[in-house]
């Protein structure tokens, strides 16, 4: 405490209340204005979609051609499976007054998921009663919770199980919500030395790979995909044009777990289902580990169905110990300018 100042911790305690309650204000503001358009958005599609002899058509191309300019316009927010569950949610809550604003609308992107309206309006209840995390309301649904409730003979019993593991949202977690910044238009920003160190390796192994010089073409970094409401990144995305196929990287500043790699397993099947054509090569996927202790590089691979691709491949590809060595020299020229950690760095997802 300050000699100068004794009572500096009280006015500290006021003033930071303060701000946390202004941050908490403007994002329920932007919340609900946000919730209130997407609603509006879809009110708009199915009113257009039942004015048409071929529903289903039509709607399919409506939301195609109002995707390709409101992307243009305002961002990735409206990209088709984000108006589809636009239209779902005006389906789902055909009357604004039964929209909660207690709710974000990654709450609601999840609640769409559950196709029985009262079961749906249980867990809405529920989630906003016990103030939920979008991660405790996916926990409490997919360990069916109202199946629970409803078979339970002692009712209070069985609802106590919900508080069981409750993570209450936390004033930066909502602020961070990853809906609210796109749909301002602002970008995320990476504020510890970690994700900084993150960041720099990644540009930097992205000029490793283009200067091996063996057909490798650089696509994006931080390449999003969303499923079901949720997003990832993708640190690095390249394609070789001699291997015929995308390779994609993630890089972990921490421990390589089973988890990382069942994740690049996950984003190696979306790019095989939503990006690669019939005449290209399975899409490979190389997770990387950057601890300061050690370096680990791991590919995950899809059956190898062809000799000549399975050949080729390893004569194109970095090996996995000529990667390491090069992560590991970064982390070395780079240990004055970063304090890297030896915790596993969070996955890159909606919920960060």
């Amino acid at each position: 405490m300050s000699d100068l100042i004794p009572e500096i911790d009280s006015i500290y305690g006021d003033t930071r209340s303060l701000i946390a309650s202004a941050r908490l204000q403007a994002y329920s503001a932007v919340n609900s204005a946000m919730i209130q358009a997407y609603w509006n958005i879809g009110k708009i599609i199915a009113k257009n979609e039942q004015q048409s002899d071929e529903q289903a058509e039509y709607g399919d191309q409506l939301i195609k051609e109002l995707s390709e300019r409101l992307t243009t316009d305002f961002g990735d927010g409206f990209k088709k499976q984000n108006l589809r569950r636009m239209n779902s949610f005006y389906a789902a809550f055909p009357k604004m007054n039964e929209v909660r604003s207690e709710l974000s609308w990654e709450h609601y992107s999840r609640l769409l998921r559950v196709e029985n309206p009262e079961i749906r309006n249980f867990y809405m209840l529920e989630a906003i009663e016990n103030r939920w995390s979008t991660r405790e309301l996916d926990r409490q649904i997919n360990t069916l919770l109202f199946e629970r409730f409803s078979l339970s003979q002692d009712k209070e019993k069985a609802l106590s199980l919900a508080k069981y593991g409750l993570t209450i949202t936390d004033i930066q977690d909502i602020i961070k919500d990853s809906h609210i910044l796109e749909f301002l238009e602002l970008q995320e920003k990476q504020a510890n030395s970690e994700k900084n160190l993150k960041k720099t390796l990644r540009d930097k192994l992205r000029d490793f790979f283009l200067q091996l010089g063996k057909g490798f073409s650089f696509v994006s970094k931080e390449q999003k995909i969303t499923v079901d409401g949720d997003h990832f990144y993708i640190d690095l995305v390249f394609y070789n044009f001699i291997l015929k196929c995308f390779v994609l990287i993630d890089l972990k500043v921490g421990k390589l777990t089973h988890r990382d790699v069942e994740q690049m397993d996950f984003y190696v099947q979306y790019f095989e289902k939503e990006f690669k054509t019939d005449d290209e090569n399975r899409t490979i996927g190389l997770t990387l580990c950057a601890k300061k202790t050690e370096a680990v590089a791991q590919y995950t691979l899809l059956e190898l169905e062809q000799p000549l691709f399975a050949s080729k491949y390893k004569h194109y590809l970095p090996t996995e110990e000529e990667i390491k060595k090069e992560i590991e020299r970064e982390i070395s020229s780079l240990a004055a300018d970063f304090d890297l950690g030896d915790g596993e760095d969070d996955a890159l997802t909606s919920s960060r």
